[in-house]
C-alpha cells in the first residue's frame, strides 16, 4: 500500500469506530498539484486524505483549537517533535490524540521548482523516485536530483522517522549529520558586519505575523507584542519595531524550535 492508502485506511478505521471527532492531514489542492490542509470528520470525506512531498504545511497548530476532542492528526517528522513539545508544556493531551505519523524524505521548496521551471508549475505532475523527482510538463519528464528541489530544513533533517505516533506510515529512514554550515558563516562576521546583515533582513518586514501565527510553538493566549497597555512594539512598521519583534519571538523558541521551517515558508 502506498502511503496515502495507507494513511486513508487509518483514518476510516478510526472514524468508522469513533475512536477520533475528527482527522486532520492533507488533501489536493484547487489547483490539482499543491497540498493543503484538511479535516476529515467520516469514512467518506477521509478518501481525499493524501501525503506526498507537497504536504508542507504543520498540522499541529490545528490542535490548539481541538483540545477538548479527540483528534486523529497526520504528522511528518518535524511535526512529531512540535507534538513533544506541547506534550511537554500541558499544550496538548496525549490522550486526545491518536498520532499517524509518516516517515519522510522531504518536501519540494515551491521557489526552488517556480525557478526551475518557471511559468509551467501549474500544469506540472511530481513523482519521487529513489533520490530524485520526476518532474512532468505537458507530456514532457524532466528527471531532477531531489537535493535541488528539497526545501532547505529538509537537507538537513536529523530524525526523518517521527519521534511519537501511534501508527507508522513507511519505513523508518536515517537521519543526515547536523549541519550547521549558515550558522558558522554568519558567527565568522564581525559585530559590525552582523548587525549589517540582521538590519538588512529586518528591514524587509512587513509584519504580517505570519511566521508567528504559523509556528506551532507560538500558542499564547495573549502575545505580548499584541499588548496596547503597555505598548511593546509599535503598529507601524520599522526596523526598530522589526528588530523588537524578532528579537522577542527568538529568545521566546529558544531551545523550542522543532525547526520545521513554516516560518520561513511562509
Amino acid at each position: 500500500m502506498t502511503e496515502t492508502e495507507q494513511i486513508r485506511a487509518k483514518a476510516k478505521e478510526l472514524l468508522d469506530a469513533k475512536k477520533v471527532d475528527c482527522v486532520i492531514g492533507y488533501e489536493r489542492a484547487t489547483d490539482g498539484k499543491n497540498a493543503r490542509p484538511m479535516f476529515a470528520y467520516s469514512a467518506k470525506e477521509a478518501d481525499r486524505l493524501i501525503f506526498d512531498q507537497t504536504c508542507r504545511h504543520d498540522l499541529v497548530k490545528y490542535l490548539l483549537n481541538r483540545k477538548d476532542k479527540v483528534t486523529g492528526i497526520v504528522v511528518k517528522p518535524c511535526d512529531s517533535r512540535a507534538i513533544n513539545q506541547l506534550l511537554a508544556e500541558g499544550g496538548v493531551s496525549r490522550d486526545r490524540l491518536y498520532i499517524i505519523g509518516v516517515a519522510c524524505s522531504g518536501v519540494i521548496d515551491l521557489k526552488k521548482a517556480e525557478a526551475r521551471f518557471p511559468g509551467t508549475l501549474a500544469r506540472a505532475e511530481v513523482a519521487e523516485e529513489n533520490d530524485t523527482y520526476l518532474i512532468s510538463i505537458d507530456g514532457q519528464t524532466h528527471t531532477v536530483p531531489r537535493d535541488e528541489l528539497l526545501a532547505d530544513t529538509c537537507k538537513t533533517c536529523q530524525y526523518p522517522t517521527p519521534l511519537i505516533f501511534d501508527k507508522l506510515v513507511g519505513d523508518k529512514r536515517k537521519g543526515s549529520p547536523a549541519r550547521y554550515d549558515d550558522i558558522n558563516t554568519l558567527e565568522e562576521k564581525t559585530p559590525e558586519e552582523k548587525r549589517e546583515f540582521w538590519q538588512y533582513q529586518l528591514s524587509r518586514c512587513i509584519r504580517c505575523y505570519a511566521c508567528r501565527n504559523a509556528c506551532p510553538l507560538c500558542y499564547c493566549d495573549g502575545c505580548i507584542l499584541d499588548k496596547l497597555k503597555p505598548q511593546w512594539v509599535k503598529r507601524s512598521v520599522d526596523t526598530a519595531g522589526n528588530v523588537m519583534f524578532h528579537l522577542t519571538r527568538a529568545f521566546h523558541l529558544a531551545g523550542r524550535c522543532v525547526s520545521c521551517g513554516e516560518c520561513e515558508r511562509v
